[in-house]
């Protein structure tokens, strides 16, 4: 009995959902398609995040792979140009919604927390 309570209790701490984080960015000043990922601010950071894992997807063409990069978190905001990726081209005269999620990682890369928000380009 006292195994099967530590495996219950095992898989209900893996199954604990990750905080709500929130994120803002603007795509005001960066040009079609750039390599230059835009500033994000960020709230709600869990304590103990050590990482963010960015990620961008094209609503319009979602298999397109955007793709996005890890950086160091230091409890800053994420400066204009910090995350590597695919800019955003959609064909001329057209405007596509762009979201970007992050996720809070600790040191073993466990996610702490999730979030994401989304723009159109261009603006």
């Amino acid at each position: 009995m006292i195994r099967f309570l530590l495996a219950l209790f095992a898989v209900a701490a893996l199954m604990v959902p990750a905080e709500a984080l929130t994120v803002r960015f603007s795509w005001v000043g960066i040009p079609a398609c750039a390599t230059v990922s835009p500033a994000f601010e960020l709230g709600e950071v869990p304590a103990g995040t050590k990482k963010l894992q960015f990620g961008m997807t094209d609503l319009n063409v979602p298999a397109f792979p955007h793709g996005g990069s890890a950086i160091a978190y230091d409890g800053d905001a994420v400066k204009r140009g910090a995350v590597r990726f695919i800019g955003p081209c959609p064909p001329p005269g057209e405007r596509h919604n762009y979201r970007w999620t992050v996720e809070a990682l600790d040191g073993a890369d466990k996610v702490l927390g999730r979030g994401s928000a989304e723009a159109m380009f261009p603006p």
